[in-house]
C-alpha cells in the first residue's frame, strides 16, 4: 500500500514539476534580443506616461520640457523598435512594471518642487540603466538591422542622460537609489 502511494506521488511529481519549471523559466527561453525588446518597450511606455505627467505637473520649465521630450522621443523609439518586436513575437506591454507604476503613483501625489525633484531623480537613475541596457544590446546582438536601430536609440538615450544629469545638477538632485 505504501509503495503504491509512493509510485503515485513520484508520478505526480514527474508530471507537475516540469510544468511548473517550464512556466517559471518562460523568460529564460527568450533570446537576449527578445528580452531587450520587451524591456525597452516597457521602459518606453513608462517614460511616456511619466513624461506626460511631468509635462502637466512640473513647476520647473526645464522639467516640464524634459517630460515633453520624453513623450516625443520614447514614442519614436518604441515605434522604431516595434517591427523588431513584432518579428520576434514580443507583444507590446499591457501595463507598467510594478516599480514604474509605484513611481507614477508616488509622483501623482506630489506637486511643485517635490514633484520636480522626485521626477528628476527617477529619470537620472532610469537613464543610467537604460543607457547601459542599450550599450549591452549594441554589443551583443547579431541582427545587423536591430543593431542599427538600437545604436540610434542609444544616441537618443545618451542625449536624455546628459540632459537630465544637467537638470539634476542645477537642482542639486542625485539619482534615486
Amino acid at each position: 500500500m505504501k509503495s503504491n502511494r509512493m509510485v503515485v506521488l513520484a508520478s505526480a511529481c514527474c508530471l507537475f514539476v516540469p510544468l511548473a519549471l517550464s512556466a517559471q523559466d518562460a523568460s529564460a527561453t527568450m533570446s537576449q534580443d527578445q528580452m531587450f525588446l520587451k524591456d525597452a518597450s516597457q521602459g518606453g511606455m513608462a517614460e511616456i506616461q511619466l513624461g506626460q505627467l511631468a509635462s502637466q505637473k512640473a513647476s520647473s520649465p526645464k522639467v516640464k520640457a524634459f517630460g515633453e521630450k520624453m513623450v516625443t522621443d520614447h514614442t519614436m523609439l518604441n515605434n522604431d523598435l516595434k517591427p523588431f518586436a513584432d518579428k520576434d513575437g514580443v507583444p507590446p506591454p499591457s501595463e507598467l512594471k510594478p516599480e514604474d507604476q509605484a513611481e507614477l503613483d508616488k509622483l501623482n501625489g506630489l506637486s511643485g518642487a517635490d514633484f520636480d525633484k522626485e521626477y528628476v531623480a527617477y529619470m537620472m537613475k532610469d537613464h543610467d540603466m537604460d543607457l547601459a541596457d542599450f550599450k549591452k544590446e549594441v554589443a551583443s546582438t547579431q541582427d545587423s538591422s536591430l543593431k542599427a536601430a538600437v545604436m540610434k536609440g542609444e544616441k537618443v538615450i545618451a542625449q536624455h542622460h546628459k540632459m537630465i544629469d544637467k537638470i539634476g545638477a542645477s537642482m542639486n538632485v542625485t539619482a534615486a537609489s
